[in-house]
């Protein structure tokens, strides 16, 4: 079975993230040879939340499936698209009755199946349901199917993260953190064969405070006094990993970060 080159690109902020992905995200699919794109998109409207509109022009610019995390019910016009829309998900540990789906099985160009797992962590974030038991039944039913799984996990706490990555070990394809918009640097395939990176990190603007204006956030920081954290303007970034996955044995080959910033002007 052949051997998949995918693309995950990390949380996309706002007007600069969805230009970034626009403007770079093309040629670096064809330098690549990606045939799979896959992004976390939760942050997209405005910093915070995700629309019909937005996801529809991000699939359009390249993105082959979109996860989000805690922001996607910020916007409540998508939640009848959640249901619609295998291509967006949402977090699969939500409970029960929640607009949406938390994974998905993708054929891709290169004849293999690709599963997606959408999960969200509970350490500093809301107490909803166990992401690792909804990985368990996911893993043992639907995404049985896939020749290969990806696993966005959504979380605060890095040692959440790395918990996950290796409980996971062996059993998906390749786990990559998202949420706190920090590129980190222990990207690694673990003993079982499972690619991994802590957080893949932000598509969005450069200067700024993980996607906000430093003019608000730092006044915040400093006097604590609550103000709106817009998104920041400027050359941006485009974050993530590629991966070359073997879709025989169901492992990851190779891991890279990725880290394309626009040039200031």
């Amino acid at each position: 079975m052949a051997k998949v080159r995918l693309i995950f690109i990390g949380d996309i902020v706002g007007n600069p993230g969805r230009r970034a992905v626009r403007e770079l995200l093309p040629g670096l699919r064809e330098r690549e040879g990606a045939a799979f794109v896959v992004a976390n998109g939760e942050n997209v409207a405005g910093g915070k939340g995700i629309t019909k509109g937005l996801a529809l022009e991000l699939l359009a610019a390249g993105v082959d499936v979109l996860t989000t995390g805690n922001h996607v019910w910020q916007k409540r016009d998508v939640y009848p698209f959640l249901d619609s829309e295998p291509r967006l998900l949402r977090p699969a540990n939500y409970p029960e009755g929640s607009p949406g789906r938390g994974h998905g099985v993708y054929d891709t160009p290169d004849g293999v199946r690709l599963g997606v797992l959408n999960l969200q962590g509970r350490v500093f974030m809301q107490p909803i349901d166990c992401p690792f038991r909804a990985a368990d039944a996911l893993l043992e039913g639907p995404l049985a199917e896939a020749d290969l799984v990806l696993c966005d996990i959504h979380a605060e706490a890095t040692s959440e993260k790395v918990a996950m990555g290796r409980y996971l070990d062996g059993r998906a394809t390749l786990v990559v953190g998202t949420h706190t918009h920090v590129q980190t640097a222990d990207e690694c395939v673990l003993p079982g064969g499972t690619g991994y990176i802590t957080d893949a990190g932000m598509t969005g603007p450069l200067e700024s405070v993980i996607g906000a204006r430093i003019d608000r956030v730092l006044p915040f920081m400093v006097g604590r006094i609550p103000r709106s954290f817009d998104v920041a303007k400027g050359p941006v970034v485009l974050q993530g990993v590629v991966a070359e996955l073997d879709g025989s044995s169901g492992r990851t080959v190779e891991l890279r970060r990725i880290r394309l910033a626009e040039e200031k002007k």
